[in-house]
């Protein structure tokens, strides 16, 4: 992968280069988000690994920029910063994953080959059941055409549905793709996001079983 490493720490950035070209990567690395943004301009990369206090521009954003320019590469936040509203506003912005520091070397290895295995999915920018439609680029959800109102947790949870429209999950596999939004949330929170789906779904469409409850195990997707 063309990997572009945003971070001003030398003490982070040098030996993190070092490891990502010895597992076979080509890496480029900026000290600020200005230069971060001008290199993006001149390289397509797959990949771009984004502190967010940065000189100049901070990372926040630079993410910001880069979407509103129609940049679809993937972008893997680092931050000291582990505030659950923190990660949930890099996401927001446009960031596929986040990472905490300090972090094993081992675990961000780990997400970039997951990141690498969604490069793919860019080419498919949405899924659409009916007259329910969802933007994997934009990460909004519409019905008929008109925008829905969800939370961030309510759009992981209802994109695992429509990527997965023939599987059952448990409230545990549910809870565990929430796991970067909130490590705090427990089944009932599943729950009470899955009511909100269906109370939405319902209010855009007139129907009610979207989403059903498979009884001792847990909720399916209704592909119509």
């Amino acid at each position: 992968m063309r990997i572009l490493l945003v971070e001003d720490d030398d003490y982070i950035a040098k030996p993190l280069a070092k490891d990502m070209r010895y597992q076979g990567h080509v890496v480029d690395t900026a000290s600020d988000g200005i230069t971060g943004w001008e290199f993006t301009q001149a390289v397509k990369y797959d990949l771009i690994l984004l502190d967010l206090m940065l000189p100049r521009m901070d990372g926040m954003s630079l993410c910001k920029k880069l979407r509103a320019s129609g940049c679809k590469t993937h972008i893997l936040m680092l931050t000291a910063k582990d505030r659950i509203v923190d990660r949930v506003l890099g996401l927001d912005t446009g960031a596929d994953d986040y990472l905490v520091k300090p972090f094993d070397l081992e675990e961000l290895a780990a997400r970039i080959r997951a990141l690498s295995r969604r490069v793919a999915d860019l080419q498919q920018t949405t899924i659409a059941y009916g007259l329910l439609e969802i933007n994997l680029n934009t990460h909004t959800i519409a019905y008929d055409g008109q925008s829905l109102a969800f939370t961030p947790k309510e759009y992981v949870i209802l994109e695992c549905f429509l990527r997965n429209p023939t599987q059952v999950f448990t409230r545990a596999n549910l809870l565990d793709k929430l796991w970067d939004l909130d490590k705090l949330s427990g089944e009932e929170t599943v729950r009470t996001h899955i009511t909100n789906i269906r109370r939405k779904l319902k209010a855009a469409s007139g129907s009610e079983d979207w989403i059903q409850t498979v009884y001792g195990v847990g909720y399916s997707f209704n592909a119509k």
